[in-house]
């Protein structure tokens, strides 16, 4: 973990998560307690942050500073708002492309598929605050520096996301084999979101009820699936094709 990318002591990271910095999450050496640390629980939830509790050696580890039991990880980069970022992508006289990640945790999928994004044009990256990898150092390095240059922006809710983009008038297309649509018989020359969903789980069923189309990449072998970024870059290189 880079040193530039953390902070460490209870106080500060109140102080921190209070300021509006975006915390990914904080370790917490086991079996602490106080005033203090529940002031630092009280903040994490309200902000809807994760942390684990763990051993005070990983906290040693992981810096050499007083860390008082508590180290938090931050995001190496600013988040956008959803409502900005449709609004100056429209604004711009560009065509809305934007992906929106439905619980995709692993931070090495989560940079392979911003590299991808950006290559492609997307507009913007959408994932859900709870259960979305973070934007760390394999996160950064596997986007091969790309998730400096392609917007990202955190919502509460994916559902809510759709439901504001559809209103804006982008079409949300999920992908997902439990559909008889292929891809490529899709329209995505217009205002358009592609929704991936998480290699173990897929996309959520209730998102799946409210998107305007499904679409699944034709597969002819026996393992029936694709790695997730892999997927992803399938999709988005169709719609470049329908485009260009």
């Amino acid at each position: 973990m880079e040193k530039e990318h953390q902070i460490f002591g209870i106080r500060a990271i109140i102080e921190a998560i209070q300021a509006g910095k975006e915390v990914d999450k904080v370790f917490i050496q086991k079996e602490i307690s106080g005033e203090l640390m529940k002031d630092l629980m009280k903040v994490m939830k309200r902000a809807n942050i994760n942390f684990s509790y763990v051993p005070v050696e990983k906290l040693n580890r992981l810096t050499p500073n007083n860390h008082q039991g508590a180290v938090a990880t931050i995001s190496p980069i600013g988040f956008i708002d959803l409502e900005h970022l449709v609004e100056s992508t429209i604004e711009s006289g560009s065509k809305p492309l934007f992906l929106i990640l439905d619980q995709i945790s692993d931070a090495r999928n989560f940079g392979a598929i911003i590299r991808t994004a950006e290559c492609t044009g997307v507009n913007g990256i959408i994932v859900q605050k709870a259960g979305s990898a973070p934007v760390n150092g394999d996160t950064v390095k596997t986007s091969a520096g790309a998730v400096f240059n392609v917007p990202i922006c955190k919502v509460e809710h994916i559902k809510d996301a759709i439901f504001y983009l559809q209103g804006s008038g982008i079409k949300t297309i999920a992908a997902t084999e439990k559909t008889e649509q292929n891809i490529y018989d899709l329209e995505l020359n217009v205002p358009t979101a592609i929704i991936m969903g998480s290699e173990d789980r897929g996309i959520n069923p209730s998102v799946l009820k409210i998107v305007d189309e499904k679409a699944k990449l034709p597969m002819f072998g026996t393992i029936g699936s694709l790695n997730v970024s892999v997927a992803c870059g399938a999709f988005l290189y169709e719609a470049v094709r329908q485009r260009n």
